[in-house]
């Protein structure tokens, strides 16, 4: 079915922010086009948890009890070496609705987010791939090339980048990205079998050959992310077996492998979020590390907030009224890029000069109740 010729939002990638923002434009009667280039929508796990403020942002949207009612609220952060557990954060003090992570795998917070557009008469275009952008006097024109090959001009006045790290809206825009790569290397397996802990704690393992991270999904179904100074492209059931029998407790007994990935980490944010009709959201605006689960919750974040802004801009005839999306949203990426890097070195030290600084820290945030309510708070992004 060809597009329209013309739309007021032209929505590039349809993952979990770029679907958030169809869902708050289609509520609020916006005109939007959603397009991604995959054939269906992903079938993976990736992200998995999503964060209180995350959940409260949804709320409006009809999203959030869908989520909690799929999903498997864990209200402890566990920082362990081996046996012993160095320091505990405890989320369910936090004065929120949601006093926990939710963990939900990315692939079932993606189909909640589609059965919701869809709830509300939006749809996703599969298999539509962006080509070109060129910015006009009253917007931009987005060349999209459909499944069969044909390729359509469809005119918008607004153009968003949803689509990723290496965003194609983000290049047409001329918008600097500059960023930095870890130099470790990340493992991810999603495995089934039996681990010796209890099931409502997310557990970060410390060990001199890496981190290593647990999120129990539901009993005997796990997510281990581990670095490793040279991964496996497809780790196997005994790749795994081995990293988390080395950095975690006695009896550990892993029985399948789902599913496994290899993958670097970038960290930055974009110079600035908005260039005339274009702006970013999501990956193609900030990455960082994975500690703390905070990169997919930004991204819903910004998207949410930036549906209310096109729908005043757009509503209003005001297009000025989205200044204030870089300016809120920005500074928040700014502060989950430092904390998840600082998270990550300290994480990472090696040698026993780094690990005795480690301890000290640990031992430091332990003591203290105030620092431990406002890691708890950073986590769940209640500052924001």
């Amino acid at each position: 079915m060809p597009l329209p010729d013309r739309t007021e939002v032209f929505i590039c990638g349809a993952g979990p922010a770029g679907l958030a923002l169809a869902v708050g434009l289609q509520q609020q009667g916006v005109p939007h086009l959603l397009c991604d280039r995959l054939a269906e929508g992903q079938n993976t796990s990736r992200a998995a948890v999503v964060h209180a403020r995350t959940l409260e942002r949804l709320e409006n949207l009809g999203i959030s009890q869908r989520l909690v009612a799929q999903g498997n609220p864990i209200p402890t952060f566990a920082v362990c070496e081996g046996e012993t557990r160095r320091l505990t954060i405890d989320l369910s003090a936090l004065k929120t609705a949601y006093p926990y992570g939710l963990i939900i795998p990315q692939d079932r917070t993606e189909a909640i987010l589609r059965e919701r557009l869809s709830e509300l008469g939006g749809a996703v275009n599969w298999s539509h791939e962006v080509i070109g952008i060129a910015r006009g006097d009253e917007g931009a024109t987005v060349s999209v090339r459909q499944e069969d090959g044909t390729v359509q001009q469809v005119a918008a006045r607004f153009v968003i980048g949803a689509d990723g790290f290496h965003s194609a809206v983000r290049e047409a825009a001329e918008i600097p990205f500059q960023h930095g790569t870890y130099p470790e290397s990340f493992i991810l397996g999603d495995v089934e079998g039996h681990w010796p802990l209890p099931p409502d704690v997310i557990q970060l393992y410390l060990h001199p050959e890496g981190l290593m991270v647990v999120v129990p999904f539901s009993p005997g179904h796990l997510r281990i992310v581990a670095t490793c100074d040279q991964a496996p492209e497809h780790a196997s059931l005994d790749d795994l077996s081995a990293i988390a029998t080395a950095r975690g407790p006695s009896g550990v007994r892993l029985e399948r492998l789902v599913w496994s990935s290899r993958f670097r980490i970038h960290h930055g944010v974009a110079e600035r979020y908005r260039e005339g009709p274009f702006l970013l959201v999501g990956d193609a605006a900030h990455v960082h590390s994975p500690a703390g689960g905070q990169g997919m919750n930004t991204g819903i974040q910004d998207a949410v907030r930036l549906a209310e802004l096109l729908a005043e801009a757009i509503q209003d005839g005001r297009p000025e009224t989205l200044d204030a999306y870089e300016r809120e949203r920005r500074p928040v990426a700014e502060g989950v890029v430092a904390m998840t890097d600082r998270m990550t070195r300290l994480a990472a030290l090696k040698g026993p000069m780094g690990r005795g600084l480690r301890s000290l820290v640990l031992r430091a945030v332990g003591a203290s109740s105030t620092m431990r309510h406002g890691i708890a708070r950073q986590i769940a992004e209640l500052d924001v």
